[in-house]
């Protein structure tokens, strides 16, 4: 007849199998006493009998969560022991031999004789290893959410700010065009001309305001990321501190879909921003690599490195981890960065270098594998090299008085005549009563009661071949394409100067003289 086994070994064998660890010690000094199978699963190891209380946590790899060796006066058998009943314990992070970190809740009980003295001190491990990952998943999903909520909420102000800032250089720019083709003085058409050009500069910053908005129109290319490092780091190397040491390791042949000119921007920035970092010098190294369908950037620098509680500010728009002359700012680089390659679908992160200082990485979605060289089109800026006026009357509808009379006076002085409308009802109950004398409306989009849109959609039931001119000092680009393929003939953003208004409104009026020309 077989063995039958004894309760004791029964008993032994069904601790083994328990869904925890436990881990049994004498009282006070902690000698080793028991441990089951599942604690050796969870530790790595099998209870240890050569070390005590006062010593447990590096022979079992005990550690806090911030990496450290885990207190021993914290241990759960010291706490069991000073509070004389059970604790629960569950900021311990084994990290084991074999390089696995696993996270455990400890629950110990004191184990007490007749007399109320505690003999015995038992332990049940349980690995929370998943539960504390998906926490701090959670945690990491709220954190990015709320910084994509406040980019957002910049984003939307920036917008604002754009469109205003845009009214304003248009009316400051026409006048100043306008002006500066009736002046004879040689010295006041300079200055008018240097109205024009500070006028560009301004222009410049909104457009990088619409980049942090995440709305600045681009022009959608294949872009090969390895060519602009290249151009961007040969930069460097001949611009930079020479005690900055530039290297490039460009290694993915795949391309993204975008606009070059932003592309460029995003690197030359984040070169900019590691130069900023490096004022005693060091090595500042940019990579490409292409990693599960999305080409990667990396800008990795040696400097002063990101503070981990900063990271989530440091692209928005006047933030600076740096003081210069006492005030912190640095203007709108990073920000842009952030918008543009939000605008382009990819993901922005920063990094510790484990050398010392930070590493930046963009990665943004890569363009079909078949995309050759040879098909990116170079998207140039028409050159508007002479401007021709049409005589004919012209509807300028513009809620904004300076843009309105500034527009005018241009539009008068090109030899057209002028009729103004202040939004889009008072445009519509002219174009009815005068649709068949007009050769061109020049219309803003955004206009209180009636805007762009429904206006140009209620003048066009009245007549079909409305020959419209869109402005507008802000509009995303799906807005304005959607206007466009209504029939819309051109869109002119703002803010734009006297030659370019003539230059766009002269197509449009040509465009309508064929129409009514053809039989």
């Amino acid at each position: 007849m077989a063995d039958v086994p004894s309760d004791r070994d029964i008993i032994g064998s069904v601790a083994d199998r328990l869904p925890v660890g436990v881990w049994v010690a004498r009282a006070p000094g902690g000698d080793f006493v028991y441990a089951n199978g599942t604690f050796t699963e969870i530790m790595g190891m099998t209870g240890r009998g050569d070390v005590k209380r006062g010593e447990y946590a590096a022979p079992y790899g005990i550690h806090a969560r911030d990496g450290l060796l885990y207190p021993e006066e914290r241990m759960p058998f010291v706490r069991a022991l000073e509070a004389r009943e059970t604790v629960v314990v569950d900021d311990i992070v084994i990290h084991r031999d074999d390089g696995k970190r696993v996270n455990i809740r400890a629950r110990a009980k004191p184990i007490f004789d007749e007399s109320g003295t505690i003999t015995h001190v038992v332990i049940a491990f349980i690995d929370i290893t998943r539960e504390v990952r998906a926490e701090e998943a959670r945690i990491e999903s709220e954190a990015r959410m709320r910084h994509a909520q406040r980019m957002e909420s910049v984003g939307n102000l920036a917008a604002g700010i754009a469109h205003d800032f845009n009214n304003l250089l248009t009316a400051v720019k026409v006048l100043a065009g306008t002006l500066r083709t009736r002046e004879t003085d040689d010295r006041s058409a300079h200055d008018l001309a240097t109205i024009e050009t500070i006028c560009d500069s301004a222009a410049q910053l909104t457009r990088s305001l619409l980049t942090v908005a995440g709305h600045q129109r681009t022009h959608a290319t294949p872009v090969w990321l390895d060519e602009v490092a290249r151009d961007v780091a040969t930069i460097a190397e001949r611009t930079l501190d020479a005690r900055i040491q530039v290297t490039a390791d460009l290694d993915c042949p795949r391309a993204i879909v975008g606009d070059r000119a932003q592309v460029e921007q995003v690197v030359m920035n984040l070169v900019m921003n590691a130069r900023d970092a490096m004022s005693d010098g060091g090595q500042l190294a940019l990579r490409t690599h292409i990693e599960s369908d999305m080409v990667v950037l990396e800008v990795v620098d040696t400097g002063h490195g990101v503070p981990e509680e900063l990271r989530d500010r440091i692209f928005e728009p006047y933030f600076s981890t740096r003081s210069r002359d006492g005030q912190r700012g640095a203007g709108l680089g990073l920000a842009t960065v952030y918008g543009i390659v939000e605008a382009h679908r990819g993901t922005l992160d920063v990094r510790d270098n484990p050398a010392g200082g930070t590493i930046v990485r963009v990665a943004i979605p890569a363009a079909a594998p078949n995309v050759q060289r040879e098909t990116a089109v170079v998207q140039e800026t028409e050159a508007v090299t002479s401007v021709t006026s049409d005589a004919g009357l012209v509807m300028v509808v513009e809620d904004e008085p300076a843009i309105r009379r500034a527009t005018s006076n241009a539009l008068e002085l090109l030899g057209y005549d002028v009729v103004c409308a202040e939004d889009g009802v008072q445009a519509v109950a002219i174009f009815e009563a005068r649709h068949a004398e007009l050769c061109g409306v020049v219309l803003d989009l955004a206009m209180p009661r009636l805007d762009g849109r429904r206006t140009y959609e209620t003048m066009r039931a009245i007549d079909a071949e409305v020959p419209v001119l869109l402005t507008s000092g802000y509009a995303q680009e799906g807005e304005v394409q959607s206007v466009l393929d209504l029939g819309v003939k051109a869109f002119l953003p703002k803010p734009y100067d006297a030659r370019t208004l003539a230059a766009a409104l002269s197509r449009v009026v040509r465009g309508r003289r064929e129409a009514v020309a053809r039989p």
